[in-house]
């Protein structure tokens, strides 16, 4: 099973719109993505019926954060994205008729429900803001980083 990405996506998207451009087309957001413009309407969509962006048809319109960041959570977007399966790990679809089967898929069902759960609660305690802090971190290292090394002549060959 390939890994969805929609989660990721939009986090990255959420965060731009926030720290660079504000408003966005779809148009705008699917280069950012290398994508098409209707999948990103599409999770856009899950995004405005959660009311966590406004969107403006027409020219001057797009895409638009409806409340900050730090009120964002990482399950508000995992439930607008669709709840995507969360492990790639389980028991068959179909029931088992081997016992040990039986047992094997009652107890990684179980334990895959817990982890489940455990999982959505940090993803509840988890703020957008908290991800696009660590980005600014993680720049302002590089752009310290990049500095000492013109200020040494290091990197400029």
């Amino acid at each position: 099973m390939p890994r969805d990405l929609r989660m990721s996506r939009m986090l990255h998207v959420l965060i731009h719109m926030d720290r660079h451009v504000g408003r966005a087309t779809s148009e705008q957001i699917a280069r950012m993505l290398s994508t098409n413009a209707v999948v990103v309407r599409r999770m856009m969509a899950g995004l405005r019926e959660r009311g966590l962006v406004t969107s403006e048809k027409g020219h001057g319109g797009g895409w638009q954060l409806a409340r900050p960041l730090a009120e964002i959570t990482l399950r508000d977007v995992y439930e607008a994205v669709g709840q995507p399966p969360l492990f790639n790990i389980g028991s068959e679809a179909e029931p088992a008729e081997c016992l040990v089967e039986k047992a094997v898929d009652a107890r990684l069902d179980a334990t895959l429900l817990e982890a489940e759960k455990r999982l959505l609660a940090e993803f509840a305690a988890i703020c957008v803001e908290d991800i696009a802090q660590d980005f600014e971190q993680r720049y302002a290292q590089m752009r310290r980083t990049a500095a000492n090394l013109s200020e040494t002549g290091c990197g400029t060959d």
